[in-house]
C-alpha cells in the first residue's frame, strides 16, 4: 500500500502514465525502484523526477495513519472493492480515500445531482426519489452540497433497512466537510452509507475540485437524475459527463417559469428521459426492485373548502399573497390564515421572493 499511496503523490503522474510504468514494470514497487532514466523512458523527465524525489515517501504518512483507523479505507487499482465502475471511466483515480460501508462501493447505483438553492418542491420531490430508489436496492450518490445533493442523501438514509444507503464523493479532502452545514449528514454517511475522494487529506474546497469529482458521480452510478438545475448548474456538467461515459441520463420536469427547471428541460430536449415516478427510472434501467413508498401521513384541515380554493387558485406556479388576494378576491387576512393552516399541513411552502408554491 505504501508504494500506491507515494505514487499517488507524485505530482502530475495521473492515471495514464501509472498505467504505462505499471506495464512496464509491473508493480508500484518496481516503479519506485526504477532509476529516473528508466523511468523517462515511458514518462516525461519531470514526472520521472517528481517520482524520484523521495518527498512521496513521506507524503504517505499521513494518509496511511488515517487508514489505520477503524472505518477508514485507501483503495488502490489492485483493491478487490475498488470500485469497477470507476476503471471504466478512463481516469479512475489512483488513490481513493474512502470511509464507510466498503460493500457499497460495488452496489447497483442511481447518482441523484441538482441545485444547491434547491426549491422546498425540489427538495421534497429529491428525498421522496432517494427513498423510494434506495427501498427499491439501489445506492443514491450524490456531492453532499447544499440543495438537492443534501435531500438526496437524506432520502436515502431515511430508507433505513429496507434497502440499499448512499454514497457522498466530495471535493475536499475527506478528512474535511464541506459545506459546514452539512456535519451531521456526513456523520450519518460514515455510519450508514460512505463518504469517498480522490483529494489528499487536507484538501479545501476549491472551485476546480468540483467539476473534477463530478466524472466519480457520474461514474460510480447506472445513470443520472438531475431533481432540479438551472441554466448554469455544475449538474448539467454531471449530466454531460453521464452521456459521455454511457450511463443514462433521467430529469424531473419542472414549471416553465421556474429558473430551477431550465436545466432539466435543455436536458430533455437534447435527449434525457424524463421521469414523473421513481418507478420510471428502475423500469428503464430494467431493476428488478418496486418501488414501495411508505404512506404520507395526512393532516386534517379547518377549513377544508377555502383550503381547497387557495390551492386550486395558486396552482403548480409559486405566486405571492398578493397574486392570491387578486386571484380569488379575497381580503389578505383571509389569505394568509388558510397559507399559515396549509403550510403546517405540509401543502405549500415558502420560497424566495416572498412567494409561496404547493407541495402537493
Amino acid at each position: 500500500m505504501r508504494a500506491w499511496v507515494s505514487l499517488a503523490a507524485a505530482e502530475g503522474l495521473g492515471s495514464r502514465n501509472l498505467h504505462a510504468l505499471l506495464t512496464a514494470f509491473g508493480s508500484p514497487e518496481a516503479v519506485l525502484d526504477a532509476s529516473a532514466a528508466a523511468l523517462e523512458q515511458h514518462v516525461p523527465a519531470r514526472i520521472a523526477r517528481a517520482i524520484k524525489s523521495g518527498g512521496e515517501g513521506a507524503a504517505a504518512a499521513p494518509a496511511l495513519a488515517w487508514a489505520s483507523l477503524p472505518g477508514n479505507h485507501l483503495l488502490t487499482w489492485d483493491d478487490p472493492d475498488y470500485p469497477k465502475a470507476l476503471l471504466d471511466i478512463g481516469d479512475a483515480p489512483v488513490l481513493l480515500y474512502y470511509k464507510g460501508r466498503r460493500e457499497l462501493l460495488n452496489a447497483p447505483a442511481i447518482a441523484m445531482v441538482g441545485s444547491r438553492n434547491a426549491s422546498p418542491a425540489g427538495i421534497r420531490t429529491a428525498e421522496e426519489f432517494a427513498e423510494a430508489l434506495a427501498a427499491a436496492g439501489l445506492t443514491i450518490v450524490s456531492g453532499l452540497a447544499l440543495g438537492i445533493d443534501a435531500a438526496a442523501h437524506r432520502g436515502a438514509m431515511r430508507a433505513g433497512p429496507r434497502g440499499g444507503s448512499t454514497i457522498a464523493i466530495i471535493g475536499t479532502g475527506v478528512d474535511r466537510v464541506y459545506p459546514p452545514r452539512n456535519r451531521d449528514i456526513a456523520h450519518q454517511l460514515a455510519e450508514q452509507g460512505g463518504i469517498l475522494s480522490e483529494f489528499p487529506l487536507g484538501t479545501p474546497p476549491a472551485a476546480g475540485n468540483f467539476p473534477r469529482r463530478n466524472r466519480l458521480i457520474s461514474g460510480l452510478a447506472r445513470g443520472v437524475l438531475v431533481v432540479e438545475a438551472a441554466l448554469g448548474s455544475g449538474s448539467l456538467i454531471t449530466a454531460r459527463l453521464a452521456g459521455e461515459q454511457g450511463r443514462d441520463v433521467f430529469a424531473i420536469p419542472g414549471s416553465i417559469h421556474s429558473p430551477f427547471s431550465k436545466g432539466c428541460h435543455k436536458l430533455i430536449k437534447d435527449g434525457a428521459k424524463l421521469v414523473e415516478t421513481a418507478q420510471d427510472v428502475l423500469e428503464d434501467l430494467r431493476w428488478p426492485g418496486v418501488v414501495t413508498p411508505a404512506a404520507a401521513p395526512r393532516t386534517e384541515l379547518v377549513a377544508d373548502g377555502d383550503a381547497l380554493a387557495l390551492l386550486t387558485a395558486l396552482g403548480f406556479d409559486p405566486a405571492t399573497p398578493d397574486e392570491l388576494c387578486a386571484r380569488l378576491g379575497w381580503t389578505a387576512a383571509r389569505v394568509s390564515a388558510l397559507l399559515v393552516q396549509l403550510e403546517l399541513a405540509g401543502k405549500v411552502a415558502q420560497t424566495p421572493g416572498g412567494r409561496v408554491q404547493r407541495m402537493t
